[in-house]
C-alpha cells in the first residue's frame, strides 16, 4: 500500500497527529482513484498520536469545483486502524481528505470514569468537565439542548453523573473546538458513469455497411445495421474514423505504399480538402445523417462510440493553415510517419504556437460531444506527450464528466498503465496475447490487485481492425466462443470488431492481421452468414446483462482445478450479491474434471454461505454440491464455457 505522513504539531494540545498508510491512492495521490457513481469509496488509515487521549477523525469530500466539503464518520478499527466510506452519485473530479483531531470532552470523560470506577475523588475533575461545556460552539439545536440541560443537572445536584452520559458525549463530539485538528494532504478521485465499468463493444468500419458490392457504405446504412447490433446485446457501437481521407500518400490495399485510382485510402490518414477532425467524410453523408445515427442508437440502448486520432494526412488543412503546427524538413517537405504509416503526419506537439494545437484537438472533440457522441477511444495516443493527454482528459472531464475516454493503445506495459493513470476511464491489454491457463491467470492477478485495480480498468477485444490473433486463424468455431466467452466474463468490458462474429479468419501469412485489411479496402459482407456465433454472443450479453457478478472486474478468483487446459473463476458482485462460476476451456478437447468449490461462499441477506448448487446460466438446470465441489464435462465443439449461478 502507498503511504502518507502528514504531520502536524499543534501548540495548544503540545501533541502530534500522524495520519499515514492511506488507501485508496495512486503513487502517493500523484494520481486519481477511479470509482463508479453510486459506488462506495471505502478509505482507511493508520491515526494516532501520542499518549492517551481520544482521537477523533472524519472523511471529508467534496466535487473538485465546490467549495463546501462534505463529511462523513471514521471509526477505529483497532491497532489505530480506522475506516469511512461516502458514496459520489454524480460523474466528474472529486478530492478527499482526513481529518483527526483530539475529543477533549471524550478524553476527560474516560480519564473520569477509570478514577470513579476506582473509588478515587472526582469532585475536582467534575467542575474541569463542566468547565468543557462552556466552551461548546456552533452546536446543533438539539445538541445545545442536551448540553445546557445536562450542565444544569449538575451545577444543580452536584452529582456528575449527568457529564457522564452517553447523550451529553455525543452532543459534544461536534460541539467543542478543535485546536489540534489535523488535515491530510487532499487526494484526487474521479468518478465515472456506470458505461466505465461494464460495456459490450462492437467497431465496425462505417465504409463497409451497404450490402451492395464496391458501393462505399453510409451512416444510413448503419443506421439499418443498428437493429442487428443491438439484437446481439451490444451497448456501444464504435466507429473506426469517420473524417475525410487524404489523397497525398494514400495507402492501396494490404498497406501498398501506392493506392489505385479506386483504393479509398485508411480511414486513419485524416483531413483532405472536405475538412478534419470535425467534418465528415462526403460518402458517408451529412451532419443531419450522423445526428439520426445518434439518434437510433439511443432507441436500441446503444451509446456511439468514435475513433479520436491525433494525427493528420498530408492533406489535412491544418498544413496549410497552421504550418507551425508540424515538422519540416530541409527541402521544405513535410515529415511524415515512417514505414507501414507513411500517409500520416504526427503534429508537433511542442511546437510554438503548441496551445493553438492542443486547442484545436480538444475543440474538434468537443464539436462531436455537442453532436451526441459520449465516448471516445484514443488511437495512437503513445505519439502524442504525456502533459497533453494530462491536459486535454482535465478539461474534457471537467466541462463534459459523462464522456468515456477509452486508451487503445498496445504500448510498452508501463507507458499503458502510465495513460491509465493520467484518466483514461479504460484501456487496451495485453489480453489478445493471453492464451495459456497460467498466462491468464498471472495478469488478470496483476489488474485485479493494487494499486492497478484502482486506476486500470482492462477493456478486452478479441481483435481489431489491425489484430487477428493467431489463436484464431485457424477459423475454428470452438476458438472463437472460447476467447469471446474470456472476454465476457473476465472483465467488465470487452469488445469485438465486426467480422469476428462471421468467423473472419484469413491472415497476412506469419502475421497477425487481416489479408485485405479493411483498413485499405472496403468490404461487403453476408451478416446472417451459416456458421455465425451471433446466436452465441447474445446469450453471452444476455447472462451478462442478468448477473451483476460479470458486470465488474475487481472481484475475481480463480478456482484450483487440476486441468491445464480449463480455466475456472468465480466473480462476486458487491451490490445486490451475485456470484458466478465460469469454466471455459482453452483447447479442443473434450474434457473432464473436478471442480472444487468447498471454500467458497457467497452473501445471503448479509451472511455468509457456503455454496450448495449450482444453476447453469444457458439451460437453467441446477446440481447439487457434494464432496465440496462437482465433477464436469465439457465438450469445446458444443461449448467451451460453462456458466453458473450459485445457490446457498
Amino acid at each position: 500500500m502507498n503511504k502518507t505522513i502528514q504531520t502536524v504539531e499543534s501548540a495548544a494540545a503540545g501533541s502530534t497527529f500522524i495520519i499515514e498508510d492511506v488507501y485508496p491512492l495512486i503513487d502517493g495521490g500523484r494520481f486519481a482513484v477511479k470509482r463508479i457513481a453510486g459506488e462506495r469509496v471505502e478509505v482507511w488509515a493508520d491515526i494516532y498520536r501520542d499518549g492517551d487521549a481520544v482521537v477523533s477523525a472524519a472523511l471529508i469530500w467534496r466535487r473538485e469545483q465546490d467549495r463546501e466539503w462534505r463529511s462523513e464518520p471514521m471509526t477505529p478499527d483497532g491497532n489505530d486502524r480506522w475506516s469511512g466510506a461516502f458514496t459520489p452519485h454524480e460523474p466528474g473530479p472529486y478530492v478527499y481528505a482526513i481529518e483527526a483531531w483530539t475529543d477533549e470532552f471524550a478524553t476527560w470523560s474516560h480519564a473520569v470514569a477509570r478514577k470513579q470506577r476506582s473509588g478515587a475523588d472526582i469532585s475536582l475533575d467534575a467542575i474541569e468537565g463542566a468547565g468543557l461545556l462552556t466552551k461548546a460552539h456552533g452546536a446543533r439545536q438539539d445538541a445545545a439542548e442536551v448540553i445546557v440541560r445536562q450542565c444544569d443537572d449538575y451545577l444543580q445536584t452536584g452529582d456528575v453523573t449527568p457529564l457522564l452520559s452517553t447523550e451529553l458525549g455525543e452532543a459534544m463530539a461536534d460541539s467543542q473546538s478543535r485546536p489540534d485538528l489535523t488535515r491530510s494532504p487532499l487526494f484526487p478521485l474521479v468518478i465515472d458513469r456506470d458505461r466505465a465499468r461494464f460495456g459490450a463493444w462492437y467497431q465496425m468500419m462505417p465504409r463497409s455497411q451497404s450490402q451492395i458490392s464496391g458501393q462505399h457504405g453510409t451512416l444510413r446504412d448503419c443506421i439499418a445495421r443498428v437493429p442487428d447490433i443491438a439484437a446481439m446485446g451490444f451497448d456501444v457501437l464504435y466507429f473506426t474514423p469517420i473524417h475525410p481521407i487524404g489523397k497525398t500518400r494514400r495507402k492501396g490495399r494490404n498497406n501498398a505504399p501506392v493506392a489505385s485510382e479506386t483504393d479509398p485510402g485508411s480511414p486513419y490518414a485524416i483531413g483532405s480538402a472536405e475538412g478534419g477532425h470535425d467534418a465528415l467524410h462526403p460518402e458517408l453523408g451529412t451532419i443531419e445523417d450522423f445526428r439520426a445515427l445518434v439518434a437510433t442508437c439511443l432507441e436500441y440502448g446503444l451509446e456511439l462510440a468514435l475513433d479520436f486520432a491525433v494525427q493528420c494526412s498530408p492533406d489535412h488543412p491544418w498544413l496549410t493553415q497552421h504550418p507551425e503546427w508540424f515538422k519540416w524538413r530541409p527541402d521544405r517537405s513535410v515529415r511524415t510517419a515512417d514505414g507501414p504509416y507513411s500517409d500520416i503526419i504526427i503534429p508537433d506537439f511542442a511546437s510554438v504556437d503548441r496551445a493553438g494545437l492542443w486547442n484545436a484537438f480538444r475543440d474538434a472533440m468537443l464539436f462531436w460531444i455537442d453532436h451526441g457522441v459520449t465516448i471516445f477511444a484514443i488511437d495512437n495516443h503513445d505519439t502524442a506527450p504525456l502533459p497533453f493527454w494530462d491536459w486535454l482528459i482535465g478539461d474534457i472531464r471537467r466541462r463534459h464528466p459523462e464522456v468515456i475516454l477509452f486508451s487503445k493503445t498496445y504500448a510498452r506495459p508501463k507507458l499503458m498503465k502510465g495513460l491509465a493513470k493520467l484518466g483514461f476511464a479504460q484501456s487496451f491489454s495485453y489480453f489478445p496475447w493471453r492464451t495459456t491457463k497460467w498466462e491468464l491467470e498471472q495478469y488478470f492477478g496483476e489488474l485485479t490487485g493494487y494499486p492497478e485495480r484502482d486506476f486500470y480498468r482492462a477493456n478486452l477485444f478479441v481483435n481489431t481492425p489491425d489484430l487477428l490473433p493467431y489463436h484464431l486463424q485457424s477459423g475454428e468455431p470452438w476458438a472463437f466462443k472460447s476467447r469471446v466467452a474470456l472476454a465476457a466474463t473476465l472483465s467488465g468490458n470487452f469488445g469485438i470488431f465486426g467480422g469476428f462474429e462471421l468467423l473472419e479468419h484469413e491472415a497476412v501469412p506469419g502475421r497477425e492481421e487481416y489479408l485485405d485489411s479493411e483498413k485499405y479496402r472496403i468490404k461487403q459482407r453476408d451478416w446472417d452468414k451459416p456458421g455465425n456465433i451471433k446466436p452465441y454472443i447474445a446469450a453471452l450479453n444476455r447472462i451478462r446483462n442478468d448477473n451483476a457478478a460479470l458486470q465488474q472486474t475487481a472481484n475475481l478468483r480463480f478456482l484450483n482445478i487440476e486441468d491445464g487446459e480449463t480455466i475456472a473463476f468465480a466473480k462476486e458482485a458487491a451490490d445486490p450479491a451475485n456470484t458466478v462460476v465460469a469454466v471455459i476451456a482453452l483447447s479442443r478437447h473434450v474434457r473432464e474434471f473436478w471442480l472444487p468449490l468447498g471454500d467458497l461462499t457467497i452473501d445471503v441477506g448479509g451472511e455468509r454461505r457456503h455454496v450448495t448448487a449450482l444453476e447453469n446460466l444457458l439451460t437453467g438446470e441446477q446440481s447439487r454440491i457434494e464432496w465440496g465441489g462437482i465433477r464436469l464435462r465439457i465438450d469445446p465443439d458444443r461449448d467451451p464455457a460453462l456458466l453458473f449461478r450459485c445457490l446457498a
